[in-house]
């Protein structure tokens, strides 16, 4: 079969014209896309301040950002409680769809209570990685939510979801300025990246840069910790059955007090071990006096804010 020169002259020129388009780079923007971003909810866009906590499992965003997130949320301002996984492994007694459904629950009363929004991620319990699937996954959270603030866990941590949640999280602190990274447009502004207090020591211990009293909501916050029973009065995966005996309410009834005053004496042992930052931040007469605080440490990655932003974003 023989063909003309014009033909094929026309055909080296558009083979070479669409060799040259498949190896050039591109922005990726139908290809960053991953199974779970079509799941992401949009912030509203009102001039509030907007914060999303991200934690590894249905109930770490919690314990991590419950009181300030009510402090917000009482003002009006936005937030999100997200898990990075679904949870479905983390009881003693069952597991799967059930349980992941079950903790779904829990959290989404919870954050009812808080008056914050909730997300939990379909990853499974104890199976999260920093991959690029998710690094993209996480970039879009924070940039769907137009996040000011980003509060999470630090990276030396006991459990491997925690871990790799909070890698993740810090990977999210340059991309989600990065164009063409996913489809979600970037930020305009990098956050603000805050760790939540821990007891670990290495590679270096907890340093307070931010400390919140959090009197007016202790008492709520615990109180809507209760609902999570799964993991807060049956123990979660290290509990058994005599911890919540279903036949037996007095037993139940001391239980939920026991679970409630641990609570409690959490954010009471964060405003004793920094009532220094409490009186950096309230001055010396309220700062003695505060019972419960909440205490952050900045992230050396996003925004570096001044203590004059800091106090705009904490006004409490």
């Amino acid at each position: 079969m023989k063909f003309s020169p014009i033909v094929v002259v026309l055909a080296g020129v558009v083979g070479f014209g669409l060799g040259t388009w498949l190896t050039a780079p591109h922005p990726r923007v139908a290809l960053a896309q991953s199974a779970a971003e079509t799941a992401v909810s949009q912030a509203p866009n009102d001039g509030k301040l907007h914060v999303i906590v991200i934690g590894a499992h249905p109930d770490d965003a919690q314990y991590r950002g419950a009181g300030v997130a009510m402090k917000w949320a009482r003002r009006g301002d936005h937030v999100k409680l997200v898990s990075a996984t679904n949870g479905d492994i983390g009881h003693w007694a069952m597991a799967g769809g059930p349980l992941a459904e079950r903790r779904k629950k829990e959290v989404t009363a919870v954050d009812e209570r808080l008056g914050t929004a909730t997300e939990v991620l379909d990853i499974h319990d104890g199976e999260i990685m920093p991959t690029m699937e998710n690094r993209r996954t996480f970039a879009r959270l924070v940039r769907a939510w137009n996040a000011d603030v980003v509060i999470t866990n630090r990276p030396n941590d006991y459990h491997p979801d925690h871990r790799y949640t909070s890698i993740l999280v810090q990977d999210s602190a340059y991309m989600v300025g990065v164009p063409f990274f996913t489809d979600v447009p970037p930020l305009k502004k990098n956050p603000i990246y805050l760790y939540a207090w821990d007891r670990f020591q290495r590679p270096y211990p907890f340093h307070a840069d931010i400390a919140v009293g959090i009197d007016d909501v202790a008492e709520p916050t615990v109180d809507a910790f209760l609902l999570m029973v799964s993991q807060l009065q049956e123990g979660g995966a290290d509990g058994n059955a005599s911890l919540y005996p279903p036949n037996d309410p007095a037993a139940r009834h001391r239980r939920d007090e026991q679970v409630r005053q641990q609570l409690l004496r959490r954010y009471a042992a964060q405003a004793d071990n920094y009532r220094d930052t409490l009186i950096k931040f309230y001055g010396a007469e309220k700062g003695k006096a505060i019972k419960y605080a909440q205490v952050f440490e900045i992230c050396e990655y996003g925004r570096q804010p001044s203590m004059a932003e800091i106090k705009q974003i904490f006004p409490f």
